[in-house]
């Protein structure tokens, strides 16, 4: 038995990895999925998404294929950015408070909530370690974040982030102060940033 031709091309050009909406939309039942997991050409390396079994995993990739809802944040958004070179055990996202996390995603996420209007503001996209596409925010987005959810952050990564931040050469300090104002962090932004400028 051999992966059908469609099929194999799609998850070559999809980083070695497919999901079963992808499949589906090309035509073919979620029953394919299982015949080639039964036969060892598939793995499925989590709820919905099926990679080769050569093929190294992708955590942050696979989880936004699962929920168009998540947005990278936080110390994640930080790692994406080259802000912070520790890879968090855990990764921070970002959802509209309007709607929830997939129960799929539950146990492998920090998840944080915010009102639809403030959910777009600063996304980006950034490349993984491997080389596959994902959403997080922008720097100032990330740093007001930080200072907004700053008790339920680590201090350490929260200094260290504003400390990189004016360090940072491609700094946008006025970005910065109208995402500031947007998520009335402006008094916090400016208390930090004296001590550190």
């Amino acid at each position: 038995m051999t992966i059908n031709q469609d099929l194999y091309e799609a998850i070559k050009k999809n980083n070695n990895m497919i999901t079963t909406a992808q499949v589906l939309a090309l035509g073919y039942s979620k029953q394919l999925l299982t015949n080639y997991v039964k036969a060892g050409l598939l793995e499925r390396s989590r709820h919905g998404v099926y990679t080769l079994p050569d093929a190294v995993h992708d955590d942050m990739y696979t989880m936004m294929l699962r929920s168009d809802n998540i947005v990278f944040s936080h110390d994640t958004a930080l790692f994406l950015n080259g802000l912070s070179e520790r890879t968090p055990f855990t990764h921070t996202v970002t959802i509209r408070s309007n709607t929830s996390l997939p129960n799929s995603l539950k146990d492998e996420c920090k998840c944080f909530y915010v009102k639809p209007q403030l959910h777009c503001i600063g996304v980006i996209e950034r490349s993984t370690i491997l080389g596959n596409t994902v959403r997080c925010y922008d720097l100032e987005r990330t740093i007001c974040d930080l200072l907004r959810c700053r008790k339920r952050c680590d201090e350490e990564t929260v200094i260290s982030a504003v400390k990189n931040y004016a360090a940072y050469d491609k700094k946008n300090l006025n970005l910065l102060s109208v995402y500031a104002k947007q998520f009335k962090v402006t008094s916090e932004l400016k208390r930090y940033l004296e001590v550190l400028l």
